[in-house]
């Protein structure tokens, strides 16, 4: 097939081209920099199937040729960055998903929406199941992410019903692994920096908020057999194995062996207390799980950030 990936200069986006690429699908990448980076698919650019085109596609853009399917990925994804860019997260989660969705449409084209557990918001119902309709302050500081998430939930389901385009919706939830940014100020990177730099680890609140971390490689999986297969409402992929805060902080000092002080800061406004999904229905519908364990994905990931 070919494909469009938007946002594929980012941490996920990148690895996702590089699954259909060995699958040997042809790949149209589009990114526009905003927080994606060259050197996560630098290594593409001698792929004759591989073809780069920096873009915003919250602008009108064209493509030609036959196009087989379209994944939407285009989004800042760190509360960093999202709260940097409040306004363009609001605009690439609605003007640009209907972009792609147009895009999609033209071609007659599958379309896989690749987005956020953070519909959820400060869930209520633990685990996640996908029929839990969420907890989301409208109005807070992270509302411009989680609000632009669920407004191309909507969307990605509207067209689905007006038009009967083959649409297939993910919930990401917290994924990590090289190519992730140091700096952008999500717990994996952020406690892996403090730590192989020897600084005190800083955990908000009192560290009992809850979290459950997916190796990117495992992600991509979920998302592949996801864009196959048949089932239009969302799917949850992530790892169940939960922690809280202040043990993953521990599992970091000890993989890198790191004698870093833990300290802690005042939790951000909104941020939810506990985040975990329940993957019945991946395991049912894609016969999808994940394979690799929390310190085997730190220790790679751990080796990456050390080059």
């Amino acid at each position: 097939m070919r494909i469009v990936v938007s946002g594929a200069a980012g941490f996920i986006g990148s690895h996702l081209c590089d699954r259909l690429l060995a699958d040997g699908h042809a790949v149209d990448a589009l990114d526009n920099f905003l927080t994606g980076r060259w050197r996560n698919i630098a290594h593409l650019a001698g792929d004759p199937r591989f073809r780069f085109r920096e873009l915003d596609i919250t602008q009108p853009f064209g493509l030609e040729g036959p196009v087989d399917g379209v994944v939407n990925m285009a989004s800042p994804a760190s509360p960093k960055d999202y709260l940097e860019y409040p306004i363009e997260t609001l605009e690439v989660g609605s003007l640009g998903t209907r972009q792609m969705l147009e895009l999609a449409r033209a071609y007659q084209a599958r379309f896989l929406l690749a987005y956020t557990s953070e519909c959820y918001g400060d869930p209520a119902v633990h685990p996640q199941v996908e029929t839990y309709w969420g907890n989301v302050n409208p109005v807070g500081p992270r509302s411009c992410y989680d609000e632009s998430k669920r407004f191309a939930e909507a969307l990605t389901m509207a067209y689905h019903r007006k038009h009967g385009l083959r649409t297939n919706i993910a919930r990401i939830f917290n994924t990590y692994g090289p190519r992730m940014k140091l700096d952008d100020g999500r717990v994996v990177p952020a406690f892996l920096d403090q730590a192989l730099r020897g600084e005190s680890i800083t955990v908000f609140g009192d560290g009992s908020q809850t979290r459950s971390f997916c190796y990117v490689s495992d992600l991509v999986d979920g998302l592949y057999l996801l864009m196959v297969s048949e089932e239009r409402y969302p799917v949850n992929l992530g790892n169940p194995c939960e922690l809280t805060i202040l043990q993953f902080a521990e599992v970091i000092r000890r993989l890198t062996g790191s004698h870093s002080e833990i300290v802690f800061a005042a939790l951000p406004e909104d941020d939810p207390r506990q985040r975990r999904p329940d993957i019945s229905k991946a395991a049912v519908v894609l016969g999808w799980a994940p394979r690799v364990g929390l310190e085997e994905g730190l220790r790679q990931t751990i080796t990456y950030f050390q080059a």
